[in-house]
């Protein structure tokens, strides 16, 4: 039963408010970017450069390649299924109802939880800029304000993330600049052209591999974009090219930033702790006073990402709750005025308080279990959706395009799984037995649709 309410302007095919498609292809990508992160490189750096003895580079294209197949397969259910609803619908309509609410539930882990990880993640840099205040204030205060930027609409989200992904951008060509300038003065290799960080007799397959299923989680975010295709115009053709241009883009900084870094940074004996780089990096390089500059900049890109997660996940509980998986009054609701699932927003922003108390290992365990389900059955779905009922295995387009590729992509993917940690996959399957259990009650023990 539809939920009507006095002053909305209603749809003649479902009798009721829709999100307002507003979003263009550049302001897609700047959401998809905001939610990568881009400056994650200096987080990760330490740690995959001592695995792979200084190749980092490297394993970043070895993962952007990885994702790169997973991407082209969500342009592909985007073309089909236009949805809000992302992995989520994609598996119920080209495999069954059923999985498609599991792999739903599923991904939640990764959308719901991310806009709280954010928020866990600028209350520790701004609680060692500012020791003396508690931290439950800046928690509290960081996500009345993504929840409440995030009420206004999807177009104040683009705006605001469109500025703060155009100011990170600019910061880190600055500091490339001044690496280039440290590596021309004679730090690390000494020259700004070398093949050795992509290869040399000291690398090895294997270890690179390692680091690069490490640096795939840095693209995490891409695949959200596919839930803003009810508010983007001509969704059909944007939100394809948003999610390979972000991944694309996204990839390409890594690279760059990463080349870089490698040749001033030859190896890690000039970290403290080689688990945590960022802060080295940018003391060794340039300074302490650009250090805390990037320290506070940091705060805001992850509240950039934070608003960008928030906006995704709210986007897919209005599809369960419009599909009537969850209770339809609730998340099935849209604003009058803001046009913005304003109920799944606040929701949202209320999990994200748990940020008081919730510890980083275990919000990262939970989102890595999430992604990787719904990147694994969205390859799934382009075989079962074009190449098994549609029927489009004849030809050497057809089998590579959707049987051959979409392969790749649950075998790279199948690579982070065996890479992924104990702890995500025990937390992942308790999450996925909850979620099990909720829809056998939903569906009377699966004999009828939700």
């Amino acid at each position: 039963m539809s939920l009507t309410l006095p002053g909305i302007n209603q749809t003649a095919s479902n009798n009721r408010i829709q999100l307002r498609k507003t979003l263009t292809l550049m302001q897609v990508v700047m959401i998809g970017l905001a939610y990568l992160q881009p400056m994650t490189i200096f987080d990760t750096f330490g740690i995959v450069s001592s695995l792979t003895q200084g190749h980092v580079p490297a394993s970043y294209i070895i993962a952007l390649i990885a994702i790169l197949f997973t991407a082209l397969s969500y342009g592909k259910m985007v073309k089909r299924f236009p949805s809000a609803g992302s992995a989520y619908t994609y598996v119920q309509k080209s495999i069954h109802p059923h999985l498609g609410f599991m792999v739903g539930w599923s991904s939640l882990l990764d959308y719901l939880f991310m806009p709280m990880i954010n928020i866990l993640l600028a209350k520790i840099y701004l609680s060692a800029i500012f020791p003396h205040v508690p931290p439950w204030m800046f928690v509290a205060g960081l996500t009345c304000l993504t929840t409440l930027l995030n009420l206004r609409g999807i177009n104040v989200i683009a705006n605001i993330n469109s500025l703060i992904v155009f100011i990170q951008i600019a910061i880190m060509l600055i500091f490339v600049g001044l690496l280039m300038n440290g590596i021309y003065q004679g730090e690390g290799e000494g020259t700004l052209i070398s093949t050795r960080l992509f290869y040399s007799d000291e690398v090895y397959l294997i270890p690179m591999i390692t680091g690069a299923t490490i640096l795939c989680f840095s693209f995490l975010g891409f695949d959200g974009i596919s839930s803003l295709s009810e508010e983007t115009k001509d969704a059909v053709s944007v939100i394809p090219k948003a999610i390979f241009l972000t991944t694309m883009i996204g990839g390409l900084i890594f690279i760059f930033v990463a080349y870089f870094l490698q040749l001033y940074f030859p190896d890690v004996s000039r970290f403290i702790n080689p688990d945590a780089s960022q802060p080295d990096i940018m003391l060794f390089v340039a300074g302490k006073l650009f250090q805390s500059i990037i320290l506070c900049f940091s705060c805001v890109t992850v509240l950039a990402s934070g608003m960008a997660a928030q906006a995704g996940v709210s986007r897919l509980l209005y599809v369960m709750g419009r599909d009537g998986v969850f209770s339809n009054k609730i998340f099935g609701y849209v604003h009058p005025k803001w046009r913005t699932p304003s109920l799944n927003i606040v929701f949202v922003g209320i999990v994200a308080l748990s940020a008081v108390t919730f510890d980083l290992v275990t919000a990262t365990a939970l989102i890595n279990f999430g992604a990787l389900t719904a990147f694994t059955f969205v390859n799934l779905s382009v075989i079962f959706q074009f190449y098994y009922h549609e029927k489009r295995h004849r030809g050497l387009f057809n089998l590579w395009h959707y049987l051959v590729l979409p392969g790749l992509g649950v075998a790279t993917v199948t690579m982070l799984w065996i890479n992924l940690e104990s702890s995500s996959m025990k937390l992942g399957f308790i999450w996925a037995a909850l979620g099990l259990f909720y829809l056998a009650w939903k569906t009377r023990l699966f004999q009828k649709q939700y």
